[in-house]
């Protein structure tokens, strides 16, 4: 019976991102084999689309300043999509060490307190993930919606080869470069929004994948906290057991570090990418605002939101996980370390160095994405915005 609940628990916390980045390759625990090599070149294909086609369209200068907005915006998060899911490729382990160590952990677990720890993590890894997902895919509806009313309402003839027609996402130039008939406009419309699904995902399919699996090291390291400060120095084997909690605190710290090694290039790009898409999405909407375009104003709030959400998970997260780290030290002093004997004092005194330099996701080895660097970005992005509001008021 025990059995039983711990799989369901495995479900609920792993079913939703099988879901999602199972179609692209990126599912850790997958059959590695030629099928699950083409999904991944099919997503890689998708989200390179979104970077080729857009370019062409500010490279061809057929789109107005709205529209090379929109190219921009989708042209970064395509780049995103592609160096994760490359990335993800390329080093695969990484993941698989993770996700197969959550899998034990669920299998072997037995104490009802530590199951309800993990439950926690896990629904906090699937409310805000899921979220994160269904938004961005809520945003690809919204720009075939647009194309296909304008169709249905009869407003642009197909027929007519002088017609301008609209698209999900800026190709129209691109497209006619290319020769592509007008005549499955609606077909070619289909394709575009499951191209932007695909490409969607490979960027926040993949980073809900990497957030899930984050939240489940901070969760047994919250686990490994409790342990270390209810440990009991008048049960058997005292030794034993507290080798066991060193042991589990290293191999704790190597998944974390895997985790931080995968992410730190993308995280540099990352940061880099949407500091420049703050400015440039804040300085959309302050001119929406001037000239009352309510639309623009509500496409705007929805983009810079999209961007902010995604900000703050990682950052979030990110300090989560390092203060996790940090405070295995506390937990330990804590705990009735004066009774201990003096072999395991010893041991007391490394554990505390180690968590003096915690593992933290960095961002190119040299940026600690935390709460801290949120605030600059912010307040970083908004001070140049100021400056370019003053600009346009002049």
């Amino acid at each position: 019976m025990a059995n039983e609940r711990w799989k369901d628990d495995i479900a609920y916390a792993m079913t939703p991102f099988k879901l999602f980045t199972w179609p692209i390759g990126m599912w850790p625990l997958q059959d590695y084999n030629i099928f699950s090599v083409l999904r991944s070149v099919f997503g890689i294909c998708c989200a390179s689309l979104l970077v080729i086609l857009p370019s062409m369209e500010i490279y061809l200068g057929c789109t107005d300043v709205e529209q090379n907005i929109d190219c921009l915006m989708i042209l970064c998060c395509s780049v995103l999509g592609v160096l994760k899911t490359t990335r993800f490729c390329i080093y695969p382990n990484s993941l698989i060490n993770n996700y197969k160590s959550a899998v034990n952990d669920y299998l072997t677990i037995v104490n009802t307190k530590e199951r309800d720890i993990m439950r926690k993590h896990a629904f906090i890894g699937r409310y805000i993930c899921c979220s994160m997902v269904c938004v961005s895919y809520f945003s690809c509806m919204i720009y075939v919606i647009i194309p296909l009313m304008n169709y249905g309402q009869g407003n642009q003839n197909v027929t007519d080869e002088d017609a301008i027609l609209m698209y999900p996402f800026p190709s129209r130039c691109a497209l006619e470069y290319l020769n592509f008939p007008k005549s499955i406009y609606i077909i070619t419309i289909l394709a575009e929004e499951v191209i932007m699904l695909v490409g969607a995902t490979t960027n926040q399919g993949n980073n809900a994948l990497f957030l899930n699996i984050t939240l489940h090291v901070c969760g047994q390291v919250n686990i490994l906290r409790i342990n270390f400060t209810n440990f009991d120095v008048t049960s058997p084997r005292i030794y034993e057991r507290f080798n066991a909690l060193i042991q589990r605190h290293q191999y704790l710290i190597r998944l974390a570090r895997e985790l931080a090694d995968l992410i730190s290039f993308i995280l540099l790009i990352e940061l880099f990418i949407i500091s420049i898409l703050l400015c440039i999405m804040g300085f959309q909407f302050t001119l929406a605002l001037k000239v009352n375009d309510t639309f623009m104003v509500g496409k705007s709030l929805m983009v810079l939101s999209a961007f902010l959400t995604q900000l703050t998970l990682y950052s979030a997260i990110g300090n989560y996980l390092r203060s996790e780290m940090e405070e295995i030290g506390l937990s330990i002093y804590q705990s009735t370390w004066y009774s201990y004997p003096k072999e395991i004092t010893k041991n007391v005194i490394y554990i505390l160095m180690q968590t003096k330099s915690p593992t933290a996701l960095e961002a190119g080895n040299f940026v600690i994405v935390n709460l801290s660097t949120y605030m600059s970005i912010l307040k970083t992005s908004f001070s140049y915005l100021s400056v370019l509001r003053i600009m346009i008021e002049v």
